[in-house]
């Protein structure tokens, strides 16, 4: 065999073999919806893509031509500081592309169908997104013990689940490390109704073929948890390769050390999406209250029955939550749980109105010296 034509067989063998590593727009999670939304946004130019990773700087974004390297257009940083969102993991961007460089400009954020957020930490009234336009919740936590698998916390995090839009579910990580796997799945069982929930190992690769079904091509699931449950594990186990090092969890308390710094966006093999995230030491509401009665349906059924609609379930007569508290058919614990995540909603809410009434009010004071001064020179 001549030794050129050896040559250009192995540059089409490179070039067919950078072809398949380019996803198409339905492996990315590509829809009617957001077609329509392509189609309405008249970008002339532009291409779609998905944001993988970002920061203040810049992002990076996968689409059916390559990965490119973007920024957000002047117009998009501008409408940031007025409050309009910015790109997070997982959202559909249109891009005005440079291939020569690969690089490209973000000129539009497509409308997102979900999105886990939660209020950022402090005092001010803000949403931080922590990804979108994904399918489905895994609320990862660990059967290692201690502070790890907390049900007060599997609570939180169902609230905020619902909330975006996904359907959440609960991974039990480590059952190499548990000793009775019935009666932690009991417990969590008793504080997610309806919620599907599944006891695995990422380090003995067990059980992981019930989370697979999730993971279909386009499908987008989220890893949410306290560092330390093995999100990166479980992650590292559906890819086939360890795609990141791993952490030792703290003897003392069974927490992890963070070794995910970002969120990222990654494609399974097998044609899925997953979204990685670091571990989330605050976790503060943010959203209404759909979530919360979706996550507390028992208290929500209680509630019903009581003799008065706007019963606050303390000293009323014929409240049939005190009555459910004081024959153990409600737990005190979870009613305790309910009524602090009812509170940090509310109160962000009020926030919210308040601000908003404040932006009003400012808004009508730069329209009112604007006239005035229109009026003098009249």
């Amino acid at each position: 065999m001549p030794f050129g034509f050896q040559i250009t067989s192995r540059r089409n063998n490179i070039e067919l073999m950078k072809e398949q590593l380019v996803p198409s727009l339905n492996k990315l999670g590509w829809n009617s919806f957001f077609q329509q939304a392509f189609e309405q946004a008249h970008a002339v130019g532009t291409i779609p893509a998905r944001i993988v990773r970002g920061n203040y700087r810049g992002f990076h974004v996968c689409s059916q031509h390559g990965d490119l390297e973007v920024k957000l257009s002047g117009k998009l940083l501008r409408g940031g500081r007025e409050g309009i969102h910015r790109p997070a993991v997982g959202d559909r961007v249109l891009v005005e592309p440079d291939f020569s460089q690969q690089k490209g400009v973000i000129q539009a954020i497509l409308p997102r169908i979900s999105k886990f957020s939660r209020k950022v930490a402090g005092q001010r009234a803000e949403e931080q997104v922590i990804a979108t336009n994904i399918d489905t919740v895994f609320i990862v936590s660990s059967l290692e013990g201690g502070r790890s698998l907390s049900l007060r916390r599997i609570e939180r995090y169902l609230t905020l689940a619902w909330n975006s839009g996904a359907v959440p579910v609960i991974v039990l990580n480590k059952t190499d490390l548990c000793p009775d796997i019935s009666s932690a799945v009991e417990e969590v069982e008793a504080v997610s109704p309806g919620v599907s929930i599944y006891a695995v190992s990422g380090k003995d690769n067990t059980g992981l073929e019930s989370l697979k079904k999730y993971i279909l091509e386009g499908c987008t699931v989220a890893f949410l948890g306290s560092s330390g449950a093995g999100k990166s594990t479980l992650i590292n186990a559906l890819l086939g390769y360890n795609r990141q090092m791993t952490g030792a969890v703290k003897t003392s308390d069974h927490t992890g050390r963070h070794t995910t710094t970002r969120r990222e966006l990654i494609l399974l093999p097998e044609g899925g999406i997953v979204i990685d995230t670091p571990g989330m030491r605050e976790l503060q509401m943010w959203g209404d209250d759909s979530g919360l009665e979706s996550c507390f349906q028992d208290i929500e059924v209680l509630s019903r029955q009581c003799r008065f609609r706007d019963c606050n379930h303390d000293t009323e007569k014929g409240c049939a939550v005190t009555e459910a508290l004081r024959t153990g058919e409600l737990d005190l614990a979870r009613f305790e749980s309910y009524r602090k995540l009812q509170g940090e909603i509310n109160h962000v809410s009020s926030m919210n109105m308040y601000g908003a009434r404040q932006h009003e009010k400012m808004k009508w004071k730069k329209i009112s010296k604007l006239s005035k001064e229109i009026n003098r020179e009249d």
